[in-house]
């Protein structure tokens, strides 16, 4: 069970291309939080820590974006660029599975606030505005949370988070 976690960070990372920048990928799960870690580190090396088995290897970097992901059907804006997501699986058995996704975005905070806003709410999501960001629950009562930093004339540096 704990390799089928895996398989979709060697997919991705098999299938990755030559950008400047790779998508880093962490997934970690287990009873206590710490007993299987998987990982594509932004150079494509991907590492496995797992009962019975650690090693690393090399693979051809890549970079997600925002065709790459998807919440309930709603895209991250167009031209998006993830540089990061965390997977944290159910850490003992209390269901608080966790996802963290950072993302630059060609557009600014306030705009990917609206997108989000907008989309997600029709999908079902609560949701309060607080400036730029937004905060709530999702359509199956997780949390949820998109913060926004501006980082030059139109454009952004983002971090939607779901869940425990």
């Amino acid at each position: 069970m704990r390799m089928l976690i895996l398989a979709p960070a060697l997919l991705l990372a098999a299938c990755g291309g030559g950008s400047e920048d790779g998508t880093q990928i962490s997934i970690t799960g287990g009873d206590n939080g710490s007993d299987f870690a998987a990982g594509v580190g932004k150079d494509g090396r991907v590492s496995i820590d797992a009962p019975g088995f650690k090693g690393a290897i090399s693979l051809p970097k890549f970079q997600l974006d925002a065709g790459d992901f998807d919440i309930n059907g709603v895209k991250l804006p167009d031209g998006s660029k993830i540089t990061s997501m965390n997977i944290d699986g159910d850490r003992g058995g209390k269901g608080d599975d966790r996802v963290r996704v950072a993302f630059t975005s060609p557009v600014g905070t306030a705009a990917v606030r609206e997108w989000f806003q907008g989309k997600l709410s029709a999908e079902g999501f609560k949701l309060t505005a607080a400036g730029d960001n937004l905060s709530g629950t999702t359509d199956d009562g997780n949390g949820f949370s998109l913060t926004t930093k501006a980082t030059g004339t139109g454009k952004s540096e983002n971090v939607l988070s779901i869940g425990s």
